[in-house]
């Protein structure tokens, strides 16, 4: 118990010596104590331009943010179509290249199949002079 109350007192004089020397900085001091000063107008006019500026600022890069959002949202919501599309053309294209495999493959039966069989199995895979997506 006896070396609690040494510490405590180093402690005390620590915080008094603090306190003595690290000045304390007030902001916004009336002149006056009457009340407001002449100056205090010109204070409050200059915190209250910088908290309007700062107020701006965010209501600024809220709004650009949202557009930002939207734009991507979009975007997405277009690439998603587009693929959609693409997968259904895609879906289409395949079932015409089957359906033009199931035409050859009478015709192949037929005299000279080894040589339509060598331009069947090629896999150019090209619709009309169109390449391959696949």
């Amino acid at each position: 118990m006896d070396s609690a109350l040494p510490q405590a007192q180093e402690l005390e004089d620590k915080l008094k010596y603090i306190q003595e020397t690290v000045p304390t900085k007030v902001y916004n001091v009336s002149s006056s104590s009457a009340g407001a000063g002449s100056g205090d107008f010109h204070q409050y006019r200059i915190v209250r331009r910088a908290e309007q500026d700062r107020v701006r600022k965010m209501e600024a890069d809220w709004a650009k943010k949202q557009v930002e959002d939207e734009f991507k949202r979009k975007l997405e919501e277009a690439n998603k179509l587009a693929e959609e599309r693409t997968a259904k053309k895609r879906l289409k294209r395949q079932k015409k290249r089957q359906q033009k495999k199931k035409q050859k493959k009478p015709e192949a039966d037929g005299p000279g199949s080894a040589a339509d069989k060598g331009e069947e199995s090629d896999g150019s895979g090209s619709d009309e002079g169109q390449p391959a997506l696949d």
